[in-house]
């Protein structure tokens, strides 16, 4: 079928490819030229303007955006809604925030546009092996998408679903990603624990290598941690800085609003915002407060101490 594809970055231009590979006709435009060029070279038709793509497309149309969250979506929705007519399908493949879907989608309907949510997951890797989504939207709006769906996910019959209204699908990759925030912690820590243990001079290489195969925790994930660890297990080239893109706080606040207990999820961003503190005050404060009681407070200097250092001088405080 059709589509228009507005943002050609590392996902937007590797679901053109699977789109093209599948057979379906994808007419592209991004700011950037090159990226246009590229995804031309790859079999798809470029467009000069978003008004240029609208135009190429036959009706009812379909415009996939693969932009990031936030105000570029809203520019991008309003250079395109203007061209677009009644019965057309604004789809937004990015982490948008589900109640921001709400909003864009309620706007659209105004107008007789069909807006669709659709959260994915596959990230550079999805080209290859296919794409999870999760989508949101007017079932009929979804149903006219299917071959677009069943050709970006892993295979036409799984990977992939309508979850429910406009907005279902990005609540549901919020939590998604939520979810991975604990799991990449959990595993973080575990491989932390095992670094941590010189007495039996463990290759943590070959652990998540033989974790990977008929483990209760194998997943995508450990596939990419032991990647990772097989080119430095060490980790001597990477910054402990971990950056979060938002779909976790989100998570979060939720979890909050709707009163529903998620520590895991919840600790697991805290940790993420405590890997960017390189002068952590409240780690300062603490070994203050712990030589006001007695302790030794260490010095920049002086480096740590020995696990139970000091305790003796803690107990009965």
């Amino acid at each position: 079928m059709d589509l228009g594809m507005i943002g050609l970055g590392k996902m937007g231009g590797n679901m053109t490819q699977r789109l093209l590979l599948g057979g379906h006709r994808v007419v592209v435009y991004d700011r950037d030229r090159a990226a246009v060029d590229a995804a031309m070279d790859d079999g798809a038709e470029g467009a000069s303007s978003v008004a240029d793509l609208v135009a190429r497309l036959e009706a009812p149309r379909a415009v996939w955006m693969m932009v990031p969250a936030g105000k570029v979506v809203d520019a991008v929705i309003a250079d395109v809604a203007p061209h677009l007519e009644a019965g057309d399908t604004l789809i937004d493949g990015g982490n948008s925030y589900y109640k921001d879907t709400l909003a864009r989608g309620e706007s659209l309907a105004a107008r007789d546009l069909c807006y669709v949510d659709c959260g994915t997951s596959g990230g550079v890797w999805g080209l290859e092996g296919g794409y999870s989504m999760m989508v949101g939207g007017d079932e009929a709006a979804v149903e006219r998408l299917r071959p677009v769906f069943e050709t970006l996910a892993p295979a036409a019959d799984r990977g992939w679903g309508r979850v429910g209204p406009t907005g279902a699908g990005h609540f549901v990759k919020m939590v998604h990603n939520g979810i991975e925030y604990g799991m990449m912690q959990a595993y973080a820590e575990g491989f932390a624990l095992l670094d941590r243990k010189p007495d039996f001079d463990l290759d943590l290489a070959q652990v998540a290598e033989i974790w990977r195969y008929g483990s209760v925790v194998r997943s995508w994930l450990l596939d990419l941690i032991a990647g990772v660890l097989e080119k430095d297990a060490g980790l001597a080239d990477v910054a402990p800085w971990v950056p979060d893109s938002g779909e976790g706080r989100w998570t979060v606040q939720e979890a909050v609003e709707l009163a529903s207990p998620a520590p895991v999820i919840a600790l697991a961003l805290m940790q993420r915002f405590r890997s960017r503190d390189t002068e952590s005050y409240p780690d300062r404060l603490l070994s203050a407060l712990r030589n006001a009681f007695g302790g030794h407070a260490v010095k920049k200097e002086d480096g740590g101490g020995e696990a139970g250092d000091g305790a003796a001088s803690e107990e009965g405080r």
